[in-house]
């Protein structure tokens, strides 16, 4: 009888959290070891299918830099990166949106909707979702960066109860030309900031920021970042992961979180627990 009473407070002290985020947007960035071990995937897809029943309007970014990677090997396509960005030609590009468009969107997707939701998968390219412009043609080939975000279609999507699944690819001015690979995390900020979510969630291989002995840092402001970043504390691949969390708070996003996706279960737990996981940032 006392597991069972146990079960009911745990779903008690849930109940605030369920109250104020009912019909609320979060955009989560999927990606890391939950993206890819079988059981996390099936952890997260657990999550995602609980925030929707109970009212929370999710929308999924991804990426997929690991399943790219290993096809342009097979394909003896190789690749090149430069300040952390992956060079992308046009043979390239055409195997980031095979991978990101078709194998790892539909994976999602299908994920989701065997759990019970109703995921559909798209890409910026999808009715002129993402438009975008080269970053450094020359540099960088066809990684791109955003100039507009027709918020309408994902807010459609989810008037009519669907959780969106983005693979994060822009299309250009000209149809003829083959799109433009995005950073996911700052695709991510940019989604969120437009469609007016409240909490954007970073899932990462990392417990979230830390300070210069490895303790975590639960919460952060955008001030104490950019110390943070001159210290040396902030440094590396987290560099970019904070500028999309203080790009989307900037943007008016209320919140924005980076969680360690290897835990089970991280979404619930920072969703609906007092303390949370991983870091906080706000403004």
């Amino acid at each position: 009888m006392q597991k069972k009473i146990d079960q009911v407070k745990t779903l008690l002290d849930a109940l605030p959290y369920i109250k104020q985020y009912r019909n609320e947007i979060f955009v989560v960035k999927y990606g890391g070891s939950a993206q890819i071990n079988p059981d996390l995937k099936e952890k997260f897809a657990q999550d995602i299918l609980l925030m929707y029943l109970v009212g929370i309007r999710p929308v999924i970014v991804h990426g997929g830099g690991n399943k790219i990677s290993a096809l342009l090997d097979k394909l003896q396509l190789g690749s090149t990166f430069v300040d952390g960005l992956r060079v992308t030609d046009e043979h390239v590009m055409e195997v980031v949106e095979m991978v990101l468009s078709g194998n790892i969107n539909k994976e999602i997707t299908t994920l989701i909707n065997h759990h019970g939701a109703k995921a559909l998968g798209i890409s910026g390219k999808d009715a002129g979702f993402i438009k975008a412009k080269p970053i450094n043609a020359q540099k960088y080939g066809l990684v791109g960066k955003i100039t507009h975000i027709d918020a309408s279609v994902v807010q459609n999507l989810i008037a009519e109860k669907f959780i969106p699944v983005i693979a994060p690819i822009g299309a250009d001015e000209e149809a003829s030309h083959p799109g433009y690979n995005i950073n996911a995390d700052l695709a991510a900020s940019r989604i969120a900031a437009s469609i007016g979510a409240k909490k954007i969630i970073f899932m990462t291989d990392i417990p979230g920021v830390l300070d210069q002995e490895g303790t975590l840092l639960d919460t952060l402001t955008n001030h104490q970042i950019s110390t943070l970043k001159q210290d040396g504390t902030i440094h590396g691949g987290m560099i970019p992961k904070v500028d999309a969390c203080m790009e989307a708070v900037e943007g008016g996003v209320e919140k924005a979180h980076i969680i360690d996706g290897r835990v089970e279960h991280a979404l619930l737990l920072e969703v609906f627990t007092n303390d949370g996981v991983g870091t906080v940032i706000r403004q």
